[in-house]
């Protein structure tokens, strides 16, 4: 056999063995994405079959009701975690920002810089319950009381570190030209950065914004530790208030229909209201790109 038939052999050889790696790959994937798929299409179907059976007008104009009440709602809930969620975006949002713009304008190289990042990463995969047991050291022992304000102080420190990363990571990927433009017409850095560099990333860190006040939205373990839960309405952040987390958490658990049905309903807002957000934010990081 000449050198050539050899060489065209080998070729064909391992042409064959690339799409049996191909084949094998593609079909690994397939089935690992399948199997993701079942699994949330299946939580998805029961929540909605579960949680629309529960949705009553009484959910979003009443209390929670004691067990085996004929009536009874979630308005305390539900207005306990939009108090607890938008003013804990409102308080890590700036912060998270002005942290993130540091890291990517001016921290780069510098000790501080370096220092940021690394307790921000920490921040960022730390158990939500670790700071929520932080929180109720620091505040709730302190005061000797559970409050709105705990509440909001441990989920600002969830929101803060995702609004940080979001916002370096996406100055980060605005080309330098952009900045060099600015800086040749003499414009100042603080100038560039407002006007340029964040304006160009805005979509990208509203989408960072948008995540972590989903996260947020869910979380059960800080609240345990801080807000703790109220069976009454009320707005006032200096007390116990109650969230849908938490409800969900005592009244899933609980023997009582009642309470098992406004649980899953409440699953059926979180997971709507968060499936919203996400859609909305993706919808933002797409037409950036």
């Amino acid at each position: 056999m000449s050198s050539f038939a050899q060489m065209d052999a080998g070729r064909a050889s391992m042409h064959r063995k690339r799409k049996v790696m191909n084949v094998v790959a593609l079909s690994l994937a397939l089935a690992a994405m399948s199997f993701g798929l079942f699994w949330l299409i299946w939580i998805l179907i029961e929540t909605v079959r579960l949680g629309v059976g529960g949705l009553a007008l009484s959910v979003f104009t009443e209390s929670t009701p004691p067990p085996q009440a004929e009536t009874g709602g979630l308005a305390n809930a539900i207005v306990g975690s939009l108090l607890m969620v938008s003013l804990a975006t409102l308080l890590g949002t700036p912060i998270g920002v002005m942290a993130g713009v540091y890291l990517a304008e001016y921290g780069k190289s510098t000790w501080l810089g370096k220092v940021t990042g690394f307790i921000n990463d920490i921040l960022l995969s730390a158990p939500s319950i670790v700071i929520g047991l932080f929180i109720y050291a620091a505040v709730v022992a302190t005061t000797k009381s559970f409050s709105g304000y705990a509440g909001v102080l441990a989920l600002s420190l969830i929101v803060i570190p995702v609004v940080v990363r979001t916002t370096e990571n996406m100055l980060s990927l605005i080309p330098n030209a952009l900045r060099e433009a600015a800086y040749a017409l003499g414009t100042p850095k603080w100038k560039v950065i407002s006007a340029v560099t964040l304006k160009a990333a805005r979509a990208g860190v509203i989408t960072g914004i948008l995540l972590a006040l989903a996260r947020i939205a869910g979380e059960t373990a800080p609240l345990l530790f801080t807000a703790l839960s109220n069976q009454f309405f009320t707005a006032n952040l200096g007390e116990p208030m109650a969230s849908l987390p938490v409800t969900i958490f005592k009244f899933a658990m609980s023997p009582y229909q009642n309470w098992q049905e406004l649980a899953w309903a409440g699953v059926f807002l979180i997971t709507i209201g968060v499936l919203a957000l996400n859609i909305l934010a993706r919808v933002l990081f797409r037409n950036k790109h």
